[in-house]
């Protein structure tokens, strides 16, 4: 696997060079493709792109669309185009607040959960999801996260009608003018349901997929060997923020690791700039280089044959961390480190939160 990944990492250098790339992020230089030009402001609303991997849904964060091309983004590359079928779209209204405690994740998985059981009559394979609805309680961090496990439900794409803080992150950011896109008053839904999230509940995904999301009570105490907090769905500054909430002042429960990767160099640079870094470090932590960390097929922080991992990785498939017999489940960031401190699969209301105020509150 090591020797594999060197490959192709020399491969990629020496394609940038002899195609002339302009933009070539290498180690150290992006962080998470899905994340950092969303922050960077090189991904803006109203943009349309070809990507290669399926996360690309995280686009509809910021109000843009990531179409995935698996293996034919070498046509992409070579001519800039290709042909695809139009996606049909279904739209979800979201009806009331979180609670406090209630994680963006945890609604994504709720979803996921609904759509198995049937309470969610809408069909996300090769759709677009659209939000509509109580958004403006939505970050861009919670959107990203809410983008996440609707692509685990085959979702082609997922937008977001940008707010105005979305659109005044972008305008601060912006490498480019933008035109940001909205619904139309009379566009054509293949199917729409509304979603009341007044009453959700912190949920943990059990192993073998997001749709097997139950309550956090339903599974409290079942003993963990390994946690995870970052991945394309939970690993923007926000995330690591609520994250170092719960960790500062404790320490992880012996025989728990911890691995921490932050979605992007820039904010792995705020978080050690404001001692963030150091609150994981103390607590037990590992810090891993801004990326995919585990999620990326465990070429870091694996588990082994018969361990319990809980952590926000994109999914929870038998594998996707190392060993096929181990057992993976999903929460939130908050639910990941109350769950690393107990030892156990915890609810992150039983513990009192620190007050960390962030630096970049780029959308309420």
């Amino acid at each position: 696997m090591a020797a594999r990944a060197a490959e192709r990492g020399a491969f990629n250098r020496r394609a940038a060079a002899q195609w002339g790339v302009r933009h070539f992020f290498d180690v150290g230089r992006g962080g998470h493709g899905h994340i950092f030009p969303m922050e960077t402001g090189m991904l803006l609303p109203g943009m349309f792109y070809f990507d290669n991997d399926r996360h690309s849904t995280n686009a509809g964060a910021i109000g843009a669309f990531g179409f995935r091309m698996g293996a034919e983004i070498s046509r992409v590359l070579a001519t800039g185009t290709n042909w695809v079928m139009t996606p049909k779209s279904v739209r979800l209204t979201i009806k009331g607040r979180l609670k406090p405690g209630v994680h963006a994740r945890d609604l994504g998985f709720h979803i996921a959960a609904s759509l198995k059981r049937g309470a969610l009559r809408l069909n996300f394979d090769y759709r677009v999801l659209e939000y509509a609805g109580d958004l403006d309680q939505f970050d861009l961090a919670a959107r990203a996260a809410l983008c996440s496990s609707p692509t685990e439900m085959r979702a082609y794409g997922v937008f977001f009608p940008p707010s105005e803080a979305i659109l005044a992150h972008a305008r601060r950011h912006a490498r480019q003018p933008f035109t940001p896109v909205f619904p139309d008053a009379d566009a054509h839904y293949e199917a729409e349901a509304e979603l009341d999230v007044s009453a959700l509940e912190p949920q943990v995904a059990l192993p073998g997929g997001v749709q097997n999301a139950v309550n956090v009570s339903e599974v409290a105490g079942t003993r963990i060997d390994h946690a995870f907090i970052g991945s394309c769905g939970s690993g923007m500054y926000e995330d690591m923020i609520e994250a170092a909430r719960y960790l500062k002042g404790r320490s992880l429960a012996p025989g728990v690791r911890l691995f921490i990767a932050p979605g992007s160099e820039q904010s792995m640079k705020q978080l050690a700039a404001e001692g963030i870094v150091n609150i994981f470090l103390e607590a037990g932590a590992v810090m891993l280089p801004p990326g995919c960390g585990p999620c990326n097929d465990a070429v870091i922080g694996p588990v082994h044959s018969g361990e319990v991992s809980i952590s926000t990785a994109a999914n929870n498939n038998a594998g996707r961390f190392g060993a096929k017999d181990a057992k993976l489940y999903l929460g939130s960031p908050a639910t990941v480190a109350v769950s690393a401190i107990a030892g156990h699969i915890a609810d992150p209301r039983s513990i009192e939160a620190s007050d960390i105020r962030l630096s970049r509150r780029e959308a309420a």
